[in-house]
């Protein structure tokens, strides 16, 4: 890889780090590329349990990288449907994913944070949907996971302003998890992946999907659903031994089977 830094912790935790520090992490052509290769590694890795999304040098991610982009040229809409890809890869994996914020997270930098289930962000964090400063409309599912994480009219708010907000304030209006010290950062993310890590494989990628799914059902197409989940539950070998474990009043080992 030349622009992620990877690496496993306790063997079920994939660490991703953007890595072009001296422009912020913003995302050029071969780091779409790269992003997309660890997310369908991650996908289909049985010995990955949680992916841990994070940025180098004290920033996130600041967008995508203008200068590599030729906006409105001919290639624009399968440029940009190769970006998406990777999107829906993020949001696809069956697997919990962390976004571990310091710094800048910007335009695609800010969505990609916002596409992860969970994220926690240092004191030093801050959030914007800058792209129409530049010109441009929201993209990386902006337009998708703004409204359901922090309402309609504050999502138009963000998105027609590009305004920044710092760590505070995002975690005020739900844009964020958790805040910790820029110091609590590290450890608090490696004590959260490693709990999600120790929990039930397929349960949790069918919970994922039930709610990344939630607010495009009714109530009775949600319930089907779970129906369907509860089934394919019952037949794995981690729900017969977490049965087993209470019984036994023991902790449960999920093997993902």
């Amino acid at each position: 890889m030349q622009t992620l830094l990877v690496s496993r912790r306790h063997d079920a935790v994939l660490e991703v780090t953007l890595n072009r520090p001296a422009k912020k992490n913003a995302i050029n052509s071969e780091m779409w590329a790269e992003l997309a290769e660890v997310l369908r590694h991650a996908r289909d890795d049985r010995s990955v349990r949680v992916l841990v999304l994070g940025g180098a040098g004290g920033a996130f991610c600041s967008g995508a990288d203008l200068s590599d982009t030729n906006l409105g040229g001919g290639d624009t809409l399968s440029r940009m449907r190769s970006i998406n890809e990777v999107a829906l890869l993020l949001h696809h994996l069956p697997k919990p994913t962390i976004a571990k914020v310091s710094g800048i997270a910007a335009g695609a930098g800010c969505n990609m944070a916002l596409g992860c289930d969970i994220i926690i962000a240092g004191d030093s964090a801050r959030f914007s949907e800058i792209f129409v400063r530049r010109g441009l409309s929201v993209d990386f599912g902006g337009s998708f996971l703004l409204p359901r994480l922090i309402g309609m009219h504050k999502a138009k708010e963000l998105a027609f302003t590009g305004e920044i907000i710092d760590a505070a304030g995002a975690k005020e209006i739900g844009l964020v998890n958790r805040v910790v010290s820029e110091d609590e950062l590290e450890g608090v993310v490696a004590e959260l992946a490693a709990r999600l890590a120790e929990g039930a494989p397929i349960a949790i990628g069918l919970t994922k999907a039930l709610l990344n799914e939630s607010l495009g059902r009714s109530m009775e197409e949600a319930l089907e659903a779970e129906a369907l989940s509860q089934t394919i539950n019952g037949k794995t070998t981690d729900t017969r031994e977490a049965i087993s474990a209470f019984l036994e009043k023991r902790a449960p080992y999920f093997a993902g089977e």
